[in-house]
């Protein structure tokens, strides 16, 4: 039988998100930023901070794995990237803090089971991109391997 999901699991997941934080108190600036150097789900700014939101959904807990967990060094390090990027052009200057929003749902019901949010839930790396990134020289080490110009 085919499954006819009204969206996919990961932009239902970021709907319910952005509704958990505007309850919260918080502006959304922006959803699903993209640069050269990475994705970020949410931006958002509550007072004077500026959160860069990833939000993980899944419909169950794999593994023993909670959502939140899904959110590895690589995801971590291109967020950082992407963030400067946004903080640069835009010329921010707020104080910049990194969440995580996990979510499981149910998938027959589209409900959500339960939602987690981790504000400050970790620093950038000191070194997420090159000196010169800016200027269109950007690298990333994956895997040992430098990507990049």
């Amino acid at each position: 039988m085919f499954w006819n999901k009204p969206k996919t699991t990961g932009a239902w997941g970021e709907e319910q998100a952005e509704k958990y934080l505007q309850q919260q108190g918080y502006t959304i600036l922006c959803r699903n930023f993209h640069s050269r150097y990475g994705e970020i789900d949410l931006i958002v700014t509550k007072d004077d901070i500026i959160a860069f939101v990833e939000v993980k959904t899944r419909t169950s807990s794999f593994g023993r794995k909670r959502p939140e967990e899904y959110v590895d060094e690589l995801k971590r390090r291109r967020m950082a990237a992407a963030a400067n990027a946004y903080i640069k052009f835009h010329k921010i200057e707020l104080v910049p803090r990194f969440d995580i929003i996990g979510i499981t749902m149910d998938p027959n019901t589209y409900e959500v089971k339960e939602l987690t949010h981790l504000e400050d839930a970790f620093l950038p790396p000191l070194r997420t991109i090159g000196k010169s990134s800016f200027s269109g020289q950007g690298r990333w080490k994956h895997r040992n391997r430098v990507i990049g110009r």
